[in-house]
């Protein structure tokens, strides 16, 4: 399809009835959009107020939640427009979602894999976790989280900008791996570069959080009670958010292979609830289970006592 300026544009075919519910879904997506910027900058300006909380555990935290409200920044304001206007996108623009979107996907694991070694660090060596964890190598492990995925998967972006598009319809409501069914032809050499690139970041680092947490559990087990409350109060919401959303990529991978088995409105739920549950279920968990998170809110939302 294109434009008046010659500009290549992508409809959507993964929307449900958006035009006889589109206000309804408007209205959802839009609250939803507000309680996940709301939740995560919650705790992050929580941590950035109180001293207590300047710690690299905390900062951690403080990025990843940082990365969960640019992840849906990414997603949930097109979909509003969608939803009042054509299902639309140029292809620049559809293939620019598709970079940020897979690139703050890997920084969240990279982000996840550097608050496992902090933990290491924390439980394994206390001596030198002040000697390991300088401020300087929290801000290099952030620059790494975050750049090296934008750096990695800016490669297929460049090649897939001038690949030749047989179709121009996307099955889906935002733009990832379904784009690969637009090309008329597959390419080997991104297959392999795909390949190479899922296990630079997500395999690897799942890998190296197996081995962190591994060791955490064998020298918790060997210690004294107070190592294993510290490992249990630590590690477990990072544990918790890891396995949630280890669940969501493995959907977001498989679900382009199982293209024409789903019904397009269990597709639509599906991948609406993979944008929605993990940056809402971050900030709950390190809430609820983060003993001086948990605190900080206490005194931010106790009523105040009048004399």
């Amino acid at each position: 399809m294109e434009g008046g300026l010659n500009i290549t544009y992508i409809v959507f075919d993964g929307h449900v009835d958006v035009k006889r519910y589109r206000y309804i879904y408007f209205v959802i997506i839009l609250m939803i959009y507000i309680l996940i910027v709301g939740f995560n900058s919650t705790i992050v300006c929580l941590i950035v107020i109180h001293k207590n909380l300047h710690k690299p555990m905390y900062i951690f935290i403080s990025a990843l939640l940082i990365n969960s409200v640019l992840y849906s920044t990414v997603i949930h304001p097109k979909l509003l427009i969608d939803f009042l206007s054509k299902q639309i996108i140029s292809y620049p623009g559809c293939l620019l979602q598709c970079y940020l979107y897979y690139s703050l996907s890997s920084s969240e694991f990279l982000l996840l894999a550097v608050m496992a070694y902090d933990r290491y660090v924390s439980i394994c060596k206390p001596l030198q976790y002040p000697v390991i964890m300088r401020r300087t190598v929290v801000f290099l492990l952030l620059v790494f989280a975050w750049v090296l995925p934008l750096c990695q998967i800016v490669v297929p972006l460049l090649i897939n900008y001038h690949r030749k598009l047989c179709t121009f319809r996307l099955k889906g409501f935002f733009c990832n791996n379904t784009m690969n069914y637009l090309y008329c032809v597959s390419s080997r050499i991104l297959f392999i570069y795909g390949t190479v690139a899922l296990v630079d970041l997500v395999v690897v680092p799942m890998l190296f959080i197996i081995f962190t947490y591994a060791n955490i559990l064998i020298i918790s087990c060997r210690s004294s009670k107070s190592v294993r409350s510290k490992a249990t109060n630590t590690c477990l919401p990072h544990l918790l958010v890891l396995i949630n959303y280890s669940c969501l990529i493995i959907y977001d991978i498989t679900i382009v292979k199982l293209d024409g088995e789903f019904d397009r409105t269990a597709r639509f739920l599906i991948s609406l609830q993979t944008l929605v549950y993990n940056p809402l279920f971050n900030p709950i968990i390190y809430g609820l289970k983060m003993k001086e998170i948990n605190q900080a809110l206490k005194r931010l939302f106790r009523p105040v006592k009048h004399s």
